[in-house]
């Protein structure tokens, strides 16, 4: 399933299922089909668990057999405002330094200091997030602004003191997140030791979706290609593969102590090929007017345009 979070005329935020072009409202779905109780936003849906995404399967199927009695549940993608597939996430954790190729860039370009020898991560703050086409705006004063595809998994149930082989089985489904960085503050929080990140969390710096598309569409989330156009000119593509955390290691890691609940987020970190490691990066850094396309190839885009 394409899971979505979407608004109308910038109303309520509402939980969709997309189906090629076409979004199944299921609050207007769950009201046709007198279903109550229907989970109203993605968080909630989550912790709903199998049987909460049994329901809107079932609710989806219907909706599809019969679009006459469900006419008035079906949009058309143009007619929506895409949000963050989750906009209340407790925790919203990324990995650092997780590709071998961008770890090479990084250190290149002295933007670490040292090789973390297990999983490192900061907060992606909510505030920060933005949906699918969403404009957002180059701070004034900031010239090095840079693009970051990550692959990003959603937890679909609590997970506390889970190992490695069973980590598979706390994901949802996987979504995109492009991690806006201001390189020219990154720069100097570096150098001072700042483990807060504001070069990644100032607002707008978060475009995430355009959906969650569920495990069973994800034949092997180590074999899939992220890439980032930038309009329309490819500047990254590489294979997920190439992480150096898998996704056990970082469920593990992170659950020790701390419990992550439904509808929190792992972000798995850049691949390599960003502006900031290439030797014509000042040609490279965004601009306003830039469209930026993050995506799993063959499998969703993430569109952003800088202004």
């Amino acid at each position: 399933m394409r899971l979505l979070t979407f608004t109308l005329n910038h109303s309520e935020p509402l939980i969709g299922i997309r189906t090629n072009e076409k979004i199944l409202n299921l609050k207007e779905a769950a009201k046709i089909a007198g279903e109550i109780g229907m989970p109203s936003n993605m968080k909630s849906l989550l912790a709903a668990g199998t049987e909460g995404m049994a329901r809107v399967r079932h609710l989806n199927s219907k909706a599809l057999s019969d679009a006459t009695t469900f006419q008035s549940a079906w949009l058309d993608k143009a007619s929506i405002t895409y949000l963050p597939p989750i906009v209340d996430a407790d925790k919203f954790l990324c990995v650092g330094k997780n590709y071998r190729k961008h770890l090479e860039e990084l250190q290149q370009t002295n933007l670490i200091k040292e090789i973390p020898q297990e999983p490192t991560g900061f907060i992606k703050l909510n505030s920060c997030l933005v949906g699918h086409e969403a404009h957002v705006k180059k701070p004034d004063g900031i010239v090095r602004l840079d693009y970051e595809p990550e692959l990003v998994f959603v937890m679909g149930k609590r997970a506390l003191g889970v190992k490695k082989a069973d980590a598979f089985n706390y994901i949802a489904g996987v979504t995109i997140l492009n991690d806006l960085t201001c390189r020219d503050l990154q720069q100097r929080e570096v150098a001072s030791g700042s483990r807060f990140w504001t070069a990644k969390n100032i607002p707008g710096f978060g475009p995430l979706g355009p959906e969650i598309i569920t495990m069973d569409e994800i034949p092997d989330p180590y074999n899939l290609w992220m890439t980032c156009s930038v309009n329309g000119e490819e500047r990254m593509r590489v294979n997920t593969s190439d992480q150096i955390w898998k996704l056990p290691d970082i469920v593990e890691h992170f659950s020790q102590y701390i419990p992550i609940e439904a509808g929190d987020m792992f972000s798995t970190g850049a691949p390599g090929g960003v502006a900031v490691g290439k030797p014509n990066a000042a040609a490279l850094f965004l601009k306003p007017g830039d469209v930026v396309e993050c995506a799993i190839e063959g499998i969703a885009t993430l569109s952003t345009t800088i202004v």
